[in-house]
């Protein structure tokens, strides 16, 4: 592994990314989660980014979060087993959802995924829905149901999370704004929050 870093200047004592340094926010664990579970409940549709091993690409798609494990920070998705989302993370388990509302707020979720195929699993979290996206092939056996073989669960286990969201109202943010572009100043606008790995650890074993 590289262990190189970019940097294209040196800025001294002064901080390089002083909207990090103003906008990061630390409250108790319990708060962060909470208000990330809010927030991913509100999106509830996020883009599941995924390594596809033969072109050597990420590939992104936009993914409805079916259920949540893990106090809330392991998130459980359906999928069509034969799609080509499982081929990457059967190459490669390490994935990405990402967040994002109209307003700019976002969210950042690395992790390890598992693909569940076991019926007790899937019938838990079926939904009939998901018909309309598989198909009924007239078989018999690939009808959409719960015992369709081709509809499993994608589980990502949260390994370390960063999410972002606003402060204060539209009027108070926009002041910020103005005075930044006048003075300079960096605006702080948004709570920039991180959930690392240990804490990811800490909370799932918690609320088991």
């Amino acid at each position: 592994m590289s262990s190189k870093e970019f940097s294209n200047t040196s800025t001294g004592d002064a901080p390089a990314d002083p909207y990090k340094a103003k906008n990061k926010d630390d409250p108790s664990l319990e708060e962060k989660i909470e208000t990330l579970n809010n927030f991913v409940s509100y999106c509830k549709f996020g883009m599941m980014t995924t390594h596809n091993v033969s072109s050597n690409l990420l590939v992104s798609r936009c993914m409805a979060v079916a259920a949540k494990e893990g106090g809330g920070i392991d998130l459980l998705f359906h999928t069509n087993t034969e799609s080509g989302k499982t081929d990457d993370l059967t190459d490669d388990p390490s994935i990405n959802i990402s967040f994002l509302n109209a307003t700019g707020e976002w969210a950042s979720i690395s992790g390890s995924s598992s693909i569940l195929t076991d019926r007790e699993t899937v019938k838990k979290y079926y939904s009939p829905q998901l018909r309309a996206w598989v198909g009924d092939l007239g078989d018999g056996k690939h009808d959409g149901g719960p015992d369709d073989p081709r509809i499993g669960v994608i589980k990502v286990e949260a390994k370390t999370i960063t999410y972002a969201v606003t402060r204060g109202n539209v009027v108070s943010r926009g002041v910020e704004m103005v005075q930044g572009a006048l003075t300079g100043s960096t605006a702080q606008v948004n709570k920039l929050r991180e959930i690392s790995e240990d804490e990811c650890k800490q909370w799932r074993a918690s609320h088991q």
